[in-house]
């Protein structure tokens, strides 16, 4: 890891730390914890009144998230899910409450601190089928093809090495696991630059993908059916987005690549018989390539 990249991890890991301490030793109000301070796109405010109350106090005023994962993870009774960059546990002790005790909910976070007010806030509300690891979102701590379904709450923006997270990701799935995460996600014409005068990195703009970028990362890990979903705007040209994507089965896998391998190869052309189609070979027309094939597809 490049010296830049360590220093933003560890500004990362600080701020992070010091929302842990703030709420589970500073900040208190009258009634309960004081919630961590953030504007109306982030927080325990873009979470149903309902879940927030089933909790405790001190995990709803440490959520820094863009959405609720919960509401489009589509978790199952039994289900093996992992949160990533569990911070307080939120979205790890709403999890465990959908899959109930057949099924388990992990969370994994890099900072003490947040861990210590996870396992404080597991306790408090008594769920028992639920663990939270240590370690970082790059080299996630679970043996390959474990977990049905990774969720996450802005956190994977905050990475300084995503395609690290979609692999690890698409390892510890299994196949046919789902990913449904909530990240800031940036409209496809803003450059780097762009995206770091709209907020700071820490803050959760500056790192963001952008739709694109987003969409070439989840497929170079081997993920398919993806889907992202701008559901609210954070900054100019930046959104909270929904994103879900498929590990496929081995068979669908293999289908796929088979259909890719057929449509390059039919008639020595891409995208054959379509409007789109052309030739694979350089000085070559369509139709002689066709004819060089011997496809009987000339249209």
């Amino acid at each position: 890891m490049s010296e830049q990249n360590t220093d933003l991890r560890e500004t990362v890991r600080r701020r992070y730390a010091a929302a842990a301490v703030q709420v589970t030793e500073g900040g208190t109000a009258c009634c309960g914890p004081q919630a961590i301070e953030v504007d109306e796109n982030f927080g325990s405010t873009l979470y149903a009144a309902d879940e927030r109350e089933a909790l405790p106090a001190e995990a709803v005023a440490a959520s820094l998230g863009c959405g609720n994962p919960i509401a489009v993870a589509e978790l199952h009774e039994g289900d093996r899910v992992l949160d990533l960059g569990s911070g307080g546990g939120i979205d790890v002790l709403l999890s465990a409450r959908r899959v109930g005790p057949t099924g388990k909910a992990y969370g994994l976070d890099m900072t003490e601190e947040m861990l210590a007010l996870a396992l404080a806030n597991q306790r408090k509300a008594g769920a028992t089928n639920v663990e939270f690891l240590k370690g970082t979102i790059e080299a996630i701590p679970l043996p390959a093809d474990t977990i049905d379904v990774v969720i996450s709450n802005c956190v994977i923006n905050l990475s300084t090495d995503k395609p690290a997270v979609f692999a690890e990701t698409f390892r510890i799935l299994t196949p046919g696991g789902r990913l449904g995460v909530f990240d800031v996600v940036a409209d496809d014409e803003l450059t780097p630059a762009q995206r770091a005068e709209r907020g700071d990195y820490v803050g959760c703009v500056a790192g963001a993908l952008s739709f694109a970028e987003y969409r070439a990362g989840l497929e170079a890990a081997g993920f398919t059916d993806i889907d992202i979903t701008p559901t609210h705007t954070v900054a100019d040209g930046m959104h909270s987005a929904i994103v879900r994507a498929i590990k496929p089965t081995t068979a669908t896998q293999q289908a796929a690549e088979q259909t890719d391998a057929s449509a390059e190869a039919c008639c020595g052309v891409t995208a054959c018989c379509t409007p789109a189609e052309q030739t694979t070979t350089p000085g070559i027309t369509v139709g002689e390539a066709k004819t060089a094939s011997g496809c009987a597809c000339t249209n």
